[in-house]
C-alpha cells in the first residue's frame, strides 16, 4: 500500500514537473512576442486586408498586447508542450514504443506548423472577406481588437489541430480501432466526408474555396493510410527479429 501511495506522489509530482515546464516555456514565449505585438498584429491583420481595428476602452490597448503576446507564446511554446506530454507518458511506454513515439513530435510540429500557414494563406483571407461580406453595405463595421485577435487565434489554432489528422488516425491504428486495410477499402466514404466538412467549413461555399480546403485534407488521409502501413510493417518486423531470437535463443540452450 505504502508503494502504490509513493508511486501515485511520483506521477502527480512528475505531472506538476511537466506543467511547470510547460507554464514557464508558455512565459518566456509571451515575454518575448509582447515586445513585438503589434508586428505580430500586422502579420495576423493581412488576411482581412485593410481593416482598422479600434479600442473602447482605457485598458483596451494593453490588454490587446497581452493577449497577442500570450496567443504567440503558446504557438511558439507547442514544441515543448508535446515533449512534456511525451515525458510524462513516457514510464507507460517500452523502449521500443519510445523510439516509435518521441520521432512523432516533430511530426505533430510539422504538420501543426503546416495547418496553420495554410489557414493563413489560403483559407482565412476568403473567409474573412466573406463574414465582412455579410454586411451588404446596410451596416458598417466596428472591428475592436480584442475581438479580432481571439478570432484570428482560434481560426488559426483550429486549422493546426485540424492537420494533425495523420496522427491521430495513427494512434487509432495503435490502439487497434481501424486497420491500414479498413482506411484504404472505405476510402470513399472518407472522401465524402473531407467533402462534406469542406463544404461546410468554407465559409463561401465557393467550389474553388472548397476544393482548396479538401485537396490538403485528402492528402493527408492518404498519408495517414502510409504511416499506418508502415507501423503495422514496423512492429511486424519486430515481431518477427523477437521470433527468430527466441528460436536461436533455443537452439543455443540445446547445444
Amino acid at each position: 500500500m505504502f508503494d502504490k501511495k509513493m508511486s501515485i506522489l511520483t506521477h502527480l509530482d512528475e505531472l506538476r514537473r511537466s506543467i511547470v515546464i510547460s507554464a514557464i516555456a508558455v512565459f518566456i514565449g509571451a515575454s518575448v512576442c509582447f515586445f513585438y505585438a503589434y508586428p505580430i498584429l500586422d502579420i495576423i491583420k493581412k488576411p482581412a486586408g485593410d481593416i482598422e481595428l479600434m479600442y473602447m476602452g482605457v485598458l483596451d490597448p494593453f490588454m490587446a498586447k497581452f493577449k497577442i503576446a500570450l496567443f504567440a507564446g503558446i504557438f511558439v511554446a507547442i514544441p515543448v508542450i508535446i515533449y512534456q506530454v511525451l515525458s510524462f507518458l513516457a514510464p507507460a511506454l517500452k523502449g521500443r514504443e519510445k523510439k516509435t513515439v518521441y520521432p512523432l513530435v516533430l511530426l505533430f510540429v510539422i504538420l501543426f506548423a503546416c495547418g496553420v500557414v495554410f489557414g493563413y494563406k489560403y483559407i482565412m483571407p476568403v473567409g474573412t472577406e466573406w463574414l465582412l461580406g455579410q454586411a451588404e453595405g446596410q451596416i458598417s463595421p466596428i472591428l475592436t481588437v480584442d475581438k479580432y485577435i481571439a478570432y484570428a487565434a482560434l481560426f488559426l489554432l483550429a486549422f493546426g489541430i485540424s492537420f494533425e489528422m495523420p496522427l491521430f488516425i495513427l494512434v487509432l491504428v495503435m490502439l487497434g480501432v481501424v486497420s491500414p486495410a479498413t482506411l484504404r477499402k472505405n476510402w470513399r466514404v472518407a472522401y465524402i466526408i473531407i467533402l462534406l466538412f469542406a463544404a461546410i467549413a468554407t465559409p463561401d461555399w465557393s467550389p474553388v474555396t472548397m476544393a482548396i480546403f479538401a485537396a490538403p485534407m485528402i492528402v493527408l488521409y492518404e498519408f495517414s493510410i502510409l504511416l499506418a502501413w508502415w507501423y503495422k510493417k514496423l512492429k511486424k518486423k519486430k515481431k518477427e527479429d523477437l521470433t527468430e531470437g527466441g528460436v536461436e535463443l533455443d537452439a543455443t540452450s540445446d547445444g
